[in-house]
Formats: C-alpha cells, structure tokens, sequence
C-alpha cells in the first residue's frame, strides 16, 4: 500500500521501548494466503518483490542498521507463496537507503529525534510526501506539525485511510494532483466562459 508505515520517528528517549515493541507486534504476525481471514499480511505481488525486499534488507545490514526480526523469506507452507516476514530495523540514520528508498514491502524503519524541530527536518528530508502519521496526546504539537510536515495528507492519532469525500494525493514525488473530493471533480471539469453585451 503506498500510504503504509515504513518509517517511524521516535522520540530518542523512548526508541529502544518503541523499537522492542515493535518487533514484538511484528513478529507475532499471522502470515498466510490473503483470502484467509485469520492472515494478518498475506503474499507480495511477485517474486521479483521478494527478492528487491530481501536486498534492502541486506542493504539495510550492510549499511549498519540493526535488523530486530524478520528479514527472510517465508519457510514451510509459506515458501510455496511469496510471503517475506515483517521486518523491523532499529539504529536506522536518515542517510540510510532504507530511510530514504521506497520498498513496498514489509519492512519497518525506526529512526530517533531529539526535539520537534528536528524532527520536521527530518520527516520533510525525503523525496517523497504522500502521506504522514503523527501520534500525540497533545492537539497542540499535533496540529503545529501537521502544518509543517510536506505530506499531502496528513493522519492525526490514526492509521492511513481513503474517503472518497476527501482530496487524496502527495507532495514531491509522491504524484501530481489529487484524486477523490472536489479537487478531483474539478480535474474533470471543463471551465467555459461567457462574456455577453446586451447593450
């Protein structure tokens, strides 16, 4: 999904709590056929995809970040399918290619801030701007942040969604224009304009 978690910033004081949990989640994920109901995260498009996700992660090693769980392919029932185990990388820095790259694929990043201005700097330091997650139990920081980060969409204390009500595109490299909600309507709309004298 292009709107899915990839990166999260964590405040320095809590990423270690934030990193460990995370992979807890991670790791207990149920993999499978995605026609299941119990699946949790079913199979990647092609195998092709499997095998560009395993070399970020290998990338993402090489480059010194530290891999917390997953980073191989499915084993068992799941080799048959195109299924990769979610992966978490802890120690991950903005220079990073796995910080920097869009992977499409299970594979999470965290990356620790010291304050909110450097955490601006560095939510806007990428190419890309579709969408961002801020979770805060203060309105205030949340909304100044929601202003400052170049996202074309921005989710305040909830996960990424679509509504058809609402204008729904990216900043940067994340695409031109917007689909959904008026701006959408508008693209499709032709505008005529008529002069007339009655004099």
């Amino acid at each position: 999904m292009c709107a899915a978690y990839t990166h999260f910033y964590v405040d320095a004081r809590r990423a270690d709590e934030f990193t460990d949990k995370l992979a807890t989640a991670a790791g207990s994920m149920t993999l499978g056929n995605g026609f299941d109901p119990a699946t949790q995260l079913g199979p990647l498009v092609t195998a092709e995809q499997v095998d560009r996700v395993d070399s970020y992660v290998r990338i993402g090693q090489d480059e010194g970040a530290q891999l917390v769980t997953g980073g191989t392919r499915g084993d068992g029932e799941l080799a048959r399918g195109n299924v990769y185990r979610p992966t978490v990388f802890g120690g991950v820095t903005q220079d990073m290619r796995i910080a920097r790259e869009e992977i499409f694929g299970p594979v999470l990043s965290v990356l620790p801030y010291d304050d909110p201005d450097q955490l601006v700097a560095l939510a806007n330091d990428t190419d890309y701007g579709l969408a961002a997650v801020i979770w805060t139990r203060d309105v205030r920081v949340a909304n100044r942040l929601a202003q400052q980060v170049k996202a074309g969409t921005v989710y305040i204390n909830m996960p990424p969604f679509l509504d058809a009500a609402a204008a729904s595109g990216g900043m940067k490299a994340s695409g031109l224009g917007r689909e959904m909600g008026w701006e959408a309507i508008e693209t499709f709309t032709e505008v005529k304009s008529i002069w007339t004298n009655l004099a």
